[in-house]
């Protein structure tokens, strides 16, 4: 009898681990492509990476890193990315082409992280008539350069542009071969770093939220991926409020410097949490939106003005 018992016993484990092993399988992760800049502003994505933030909300992430924003725009627009970290100007410009977008997150706005770098003998807008500019052509910093030049009666007309990457604007100003160049952090503290006769000539915040970058998703992407993604975000910013100095080291290495070389960066960029988009999205940030597109169009980045109410999408929100 105990033989038997026996038996029946190891019978019984047997066939529980045999449904067990036929049962269904643990839930896999998505994976989500998310495309991005080296630009301080995505810092908290690089956060969640580091911190493994993805993986507790269900999602592998693949941050594609990009050095211009054609790269991104292209790789979003052709449906190689699941999302994209872009300038607002750029998510407008997209959607009124076409692109079947959605915004979901106003992430970042810059102040004096986005500028103009002249030398200290050019000392008004109205002294870069007939210089040299080098900027990367449909960026923020082409944004700014047509923002301050019609503020000043002025216009591309009135300048030579030098199209190159943001990245190598400084760089081919303090060589002599321009005179002036527009682009933004890191590159604005590298370029001050290597030449003190460098000035900020003009910064973002003389059109505060003018300069400024939104998460979009591509309009198909499961509203559940698109909700972790906000839960992700609004976890790595709590890391980052909450341990400053770790959290902008992360964001420091990504971008290829230094805490320490990136002091003025951080103070110029304003990050926004998820609490602030709930509230701003149809608020504060839906007027800069509107802000950004009525600039957009004013200096000819944009053709026409598309519906703005139909490119936020709150209902994905936790």
């Amino acid at each position: 009898m105990i033989v038997r018992l026996s038996r029946l016993l190891m019978w019984l484990m047997a066939a529980a681990l045999v449904l067990a092993a036929c049962g269904p399988a643990a839930e896999q992760p998505t994976v989500v492509r998310i495309g991005t800049q080296p630009w301080i502003g995505y810092g908290p994505w690089w956060i969640a990476k580091e911190k493994g933030i993805f993986e507790k909300y269900g999602l592998t992430a693949e941050l594609v890193d990009f050095v211009e924003d054609k790269e991104v725009n292209a790789a979003f627009a052709s449906g190689q990315m699941d999302a994209a970290n872009l300038a607002t100007h750029t998510a407008i410009k997209l959607f009124a082409a076409g692109v079947d977008l959605r915004i979901i997150l106003f992430e970042d706005a810059s102040y004096e992280a986005d500028a103009i770098l002249a030398p200290s003998a050019i000392t008004s807008i109205a002294d870069l008539k007939g210089k040299k500019i080098a900027y990367e052509e449909g960026t923020t910093s082409d944004l700014l350069l047509n923002y301050a030049l019609a503020q000043n009666g002025m216009s591309l007309a009135d300048i030579t542009p030098v199209f190159m990457p943001a990245a190598d604007a400084g760089a081919t100003l303090i060589a002599g071969q321009v005179d002036v160049a527009v682009t933004y952090e890191p590159y604005i503290s590298a370029a001050l770093a290597d030449n003190p006769d460098l000035r900020l000539l003009y910064t973002a915040a003389e059109r505060p939220g003018l300069i400024s970058d939104v998460l979009v998703i591509r309009a198909n992407l499961d509203p559940k991926v698109a909700t972790a993604l906000l839960r992700v975000w609004d976890e790595a910013m709590a890391f980052y409020n909450s341990n400053p100095e770790e959290g902008k080291a992360i964001i420091a290495k990504a971008v290829g410097s230094t805490p320490e070389e990136l002091k003025t960066a951080f103070d110029g960029v304003e990050f926004y949490t998820l609490e602030d988009n709930r509230a701003g999205l149809q608020g504060e940030f839906a007027a800069i939106l509107k802000d950004v597109a009525e600039v957009s169009l004013a200096i000819g980045l944009i053709e026409g003005i598309p519906d703005l109410t139909k490119i936020v999408d709150v209902s994905v929100y936790p």
